[in-house]
């Protein structure tokens, strides 16, 4: 099968290259091969220990980059329920095998959701990780309510940008930051006002009951004075060096779970949410995509195969 590899650590991208001979995946108790339709990947996973060694620490090189897909089933492994051969599905594959940039991959059962019929491919894999980052800080870890103000930095990117999605479906009031050319952006995703990081003083933001970080730094130190007595900071870039007074600063790294994947997929049908998709290159692209990335807001997704 075709798939894109990354071949040695020390070389980054310049390592990487399609192939079209990648051996077929084992599917192993309570997996699934599913043949992938769309994958989306994280520009600086050729940094995660997990895209060169398995949950043992051992060696897996050659090994196939990119977390989020959306495709169909193809084949059960022993023991596997709840999905059937031939359904669409999407989510994420494991962090310690091989991806999503391949025409076939191996992937645990739980960590896939039944796909909707209306519901293309493309958006699906610009999904999950964005979707479950934004659902997992803002209620799982902050447990954000209705009337609550929640300080969202980077509110126009992937993740931001579902944050400020779900948090304006949950009642709360959005203080979105990022650059000048993101505001608009930012506004009409339903933020209620926003900061220009570059221009602004961030402490114009006041007492905020939530701050969901995703640039870490002096940003993160900063964001844990505005927590109220109570509150939460949530970041995914890294552990905080401070503390609030009365509150918590928190490091997350997301999760596969089927449940919030189905509970994200209903709001995309619905409407009120979207994932940012942005350009959907071949798969012979994906090593180029890897590459410096573009002022284009949404997530670049690979068009694996098609249907």
């Amino acid at each position: 099968m075709r798939a894109v590899i990354v071949r040695d650590r020390d070389a980054g991208l310049t390592g990487m290259t399609l192939v079209p001979d990648l051996p077929y995946p084992h599917a192993a108790e309570n997996d699934v091969v599913v043949h992938v339709r769309a994958a989306g990947f994280t520009r600086g996973e050729l940094d995660w220990a997990g895209t060169w060694t398995d949950r043992a620490g051992r060696d897996r090189t050659p090994s196939v980059p990119g977390h989020e897909l959306s495709g169909v089933v193809a084949e059960l492994g022993y023991g596997t329920t709840g999905l059937t051969v031939g359904q669409r599905v999407f989510g994420l594959a494991d962090w310690t095998r091989d991806g999503t940039l391949a025409e076939y991959t191996a992937v645990e059962a739980r960590n896939l959701a039944p796909l909707p019929a209306d519901i293309d491919h493309s958006v699906a894999a610009a999904l999950p990780i964005s979707g479950l980052t934004a659902w997992q800080g803002l209620f799982d870890h902050a447990h954000l309510r209705a009337g609550q103000t929640v300080l969202v930095h980077g509110a126009a990117g992937g993740v931001g940008s579902m944050v400020v999605q779900l948090a304006r479906e949950s009642g709360a009031r959005i203080i979105g930051t990022g650059r000048a050319r993101d505001r608009d952006r930012a506004l009409a995703l339903g933020a209620h006002t926003f900061l220009d990081l570059d221009t602004e003083r961030l402490e114009a933001a006041g007492e905020v009951d939530v701050v969901f970080d995703v640039i870490g730094g002096d940003i993160l130190d900063r964001s844990t004075a505005l927590i109220r007595p109570g509150g939460t900071v949530v970041t995914i870039a890294g552990p905080p060096r401070i503390q609030p007074r009365d509150g918590r600063a928190m490091f997350f790294v997301v999760e596969p779970d089927r449940g919030q994947l189905v509970e994200l997929a209903a709001r995309v049908r619905a409407g009120r949410i979207e994932p940012a998709v942005g350009v959907v290159r071949p798969l012979a692209e994906a090593p180029e995509a890897f590459g410096p990335r573009t002022a284009t807001h949404g997530k670049t997704i690979i068009r694996v195969s098609d249907d």
